[in-house]
């Protein structure tokens, strides 16, 4: 039932923002050209993997702690094993995202397999924090419900429901929310299927999406393995 309930929620969650911003407030996002359905959507769904895995990855130390205790058993393939889980919701959802963009006209070409790479780079992004959160969680529980809260901030501090270009006459604040990591991520998606752009043309924004990532795992990797030793003893 469970698995039933992670397609449910997210299509109902689609449903519901398409009616109240589309049908109800008639919103369009500035200067896109797009229809608001494949718009939302495609920026929706890279978003509900990340605050799906990341809150499940972050207590899975918790949620396993008979395995942390084996002194045998390799506790670090943990949030791996949840990310990897997760992803074949993601998968799913993907397929649904390129049959409403298909209705609309917009055939999968060679542009489209970039999916595939904006999907490692969130998986990989998932996986830096991963290892920060579900270390330091073991020892301050109250973590989780942060994460959490900073999930609902996170949603509108995102591109998702509304366009960056909004912003074109507020450039620090528009760069301030490019530095938000999963900007890339939805910009990604969206331009993915509907643009015909390869992501080494937006090379800033690549090289700092990289940089940004790779230092969170190295920083996240070494909080994992310090306090690693003292797992088995708080839990």
């Amino acid at each position: 039932k469970r698995q039933i309930w992670a397609f449910i929620q997210p299509m109902v969650t689609v449903a519901v923002y398409f009616v109240v911003f589309q049908l109800g407030l008639r919103v369009q996002p500035a200067a896109t050209g797009y229809p608001y359905i494949c718009w939302l959507v495609s920026g929706i769904i890279p978003w509900f993997f990340f605050s799906d895995a990341l809150p499940s990855a972050s207590n899975c130390l918790l949620e396993y702690s008979y395995l942390v205790k084996k002194v045998v058993f390799k506790i670090s393939i943990l949030p791996i094993i949840k990310l990897v889980a997760a992803t074949f919701i993601h998968a799913f959802f993907v397929g649904v995202l390129l049959i409403i963009a298909m209705m609309y006209g917009y055939m999968p070409n060679l542009y489209t397999l970039q999916i595939f790479y904006y999907s490692f780079c969130l998986f990989v992004l998932m996986l830096a924090m991963s290892y920060c959160t579900c270390a330091i969680v073991v020892f301050f529980r109250d973590l989780a419900q942060i994460i959490n809260i900073g999930l609902q901030v996170g949603m509108w501090a995102t591109p998702i429901l509304w366009n960056i270009g909004m912003l074109e006459n507020y450039p620090k604040l528009r760069v301030l929310f490019k530095l938000n990591p999963l900007t890339y991520i939805v910009n990604g998606y969206r331009s993915a299927i509907y643009e015909e752009s390869w992501f080494f043309e937006h090379f800033y924004s690549s090289t700092y999406f990289w940089i940004f990532t790779v230092t969170l795992f190295c920083v996240g990797s070494l909080i994992f393995k310090r306090l690693k030793v003292h797992f088995a003893d708080v839990l």
